[in-house]
């Protein structure tokens, strides 16, 4: 997010709230102004919503001015400070419309004006059920541990893997001090008419900061302007500069610090990444990034080792290589064709042998077991990481949106299959039409 100098006379408010220091801010939309000067044409909107006849901007400008504009270049007028505040001004009042409140710094002079949004309760909720957030219930679920076998590999792995863990909290499991019986958290899909189910200690907690910024998102992307520019979502507005930047705020929570000590230091790059405390700050889309490159990070480290390997065999089997010798011996005095006709002259074969020397270093017997080595390993990897995904998506609770992935799949395997039908009906006709024409000419 911009953060402004300390000398340049702005103020960004209370910060994570409003200022009443009661409510948050879920989300920030930040535009320039300048200094409106009063004028006898000034525009404004109605309360009904309703806009002026006629928006004055660069095409009335030189219509008044009686020169006609050239044909040739046709440009996008560019939009005057009287119409991006209209279309503020009808954006804002459609998210107010839409519920959600609304904090708005005093324009002082030319600078950098910052609106606060928060979203109430109700409307929280609604979008919650409606987006089927989960949240965790009051049941708790028991984790046992494996006995014989299992449970001895399961306490050697933990043995060996606990240098390698970061030391961060599970926020999903949860021990009881007396009983010393570790619980897990049960979530469900929020419903507004079952809240005696969820476990709720406050209504301004249930919900972190990352789900409420994404529900505000969501909200913003849908939000239009009907009558001063008839776009949809705060992205067309970015576009056309009527806001400069839309962005949420980070708070600095034990989160934030967790991750500077464990994650991103140079430190513990030896240790397992804490993809869920990346997931509960950055969202899932980061989260799962993170994932996927620490699981083919630590994936790529047997081919590195064997890598490794050929390549040192080559470097200790390179004399005795007969390809190689028979290259680099001058006595044998191998004399070669010329490369090219008229120009090129003969050469000698033994000035390429340093080049025959470096090839067989990265291609020798070995290389044929390390090819073989690598398509095993990328099936491998494909099925570990597909694994893994669905590991962290029961956890992080997303599986709902794995039936819209499929619902596009599904769209998109259709397009392709009427694009192929398409185009093999255009081949069949156009094979048929070949052969009659054949067949006419033979007949001629």
């Amino acid at each position: 997010p911009y953060q402004p100098p300390r000398d340049s006379g702005i103020d960004l408010g209370p910060g994570l709230f409003f200022a009443d220091g009661k409510r948050k801010v879920d989300y920030v939309l930040c535009y320039k102004y300048k200094k409106r000067q009063a004028s006898k044409s000034r525009l404004s909107i109605a309360s009904n919503g309703s806009l002026p006849i006629q928006i004055p901007g660069q095409w009335d400008t030189e219509a008044e001015s009686g020169e006609a504009a050239a044909p040739a270049e046709v440009e996008v007028p560019k939009l005057s400070e009287e119409e991006k505040a209209l279309m503020r001004e009808e954006f804002e009042r459609g998210l107010l419309e839409a519920g959600l409140q609304i904090e708005r710094d005093k324009e002082r002079s030319n600078g950098i004006g910052f609106i606060r949004l928060h979203i109430p309760w109700p409307i929280l909720s609604r979008e919650a059920e409606l987006q089927k957030i989960k949240v965790a219930v009051k049941k708790k679920c028991e984790l046992r541990k494996r006995i014989g076998i299992a449970g001895i590999w399961d306490s050697i792995m933990a043995k060996v893997n606990t240098p390698f863990q970061p030391d961060v909290p599970d926020f999903d499991i949860h021990k009881d001090s007396q009983t010393h019986v570790h619980f897990k958290t049960i979530k469900h899909p929020f419903i507004r008419d079952k809240l005696h189910l969820y476990d709720i200690k406050s209504t301004e907690t249930l919900f972190d900061n990352a789900t409420r910024s994404r529900i505000v998102a969501e909200i913003i992307s849908r939000t239009t302007c009907r009558h001063t520019c008839q776009t949809t979502g705060i992205s067309s507005l970015l576009a056309r500069g009527v806001y400069d930047s839309a962005f949420p705020l980070h708070d600095v929570s034990i989160t934030k610090i967790l991750l500077h000590e464990e994650w991103a230091n140079y430190g513990v790059m030896h240790k397992y990444q804490p993809v869920d405390l990346i997931r509960k700050y950055f969202g899932e889309q980061i989260g799962l990034y993170f994932a996927w490159l620490g699981v083919y990070t630590q994936l790529l480290i047997p081919p590195s080792v064997l890598g490794i390997i050929v390549f040192l065999y080559g470097i200790f089997t390179v004399d005795a290589n007969i390809p190689s010798q028979e290259t680099c011996d001058d006595n044998l005095n191998i004399t070669m064709c010329p490369l090219c006709d008229g120009v090129c002259d003969y050469w000698r074969l033994s000035t390429v042998c340093s080049l025959a020397r470096a090839s067989y270093l990265f291609d020798n017997g070995a290389t044929v077991l390390f090819a073989i080595f690598m398509s095993l390993w990328a099936a491998c990897f494909l099925e570990h990481w597909k694994r893994r995904q669905m590991c962290l998506k029961h956890t992080w609770d997303l599986t709902s949106l794995e039936d819209e992935e499929v619902i596009k799949k599904k769209q998109k395997n259709k397009n392709c299959i009427k694009t192929i039908f398409i185009g093999l009906s255009f081949f069949f006709i156009k094979v048929v039409a070949s052969f009659n024409r054949t067949c006419c000419q033979l007949q001629i």
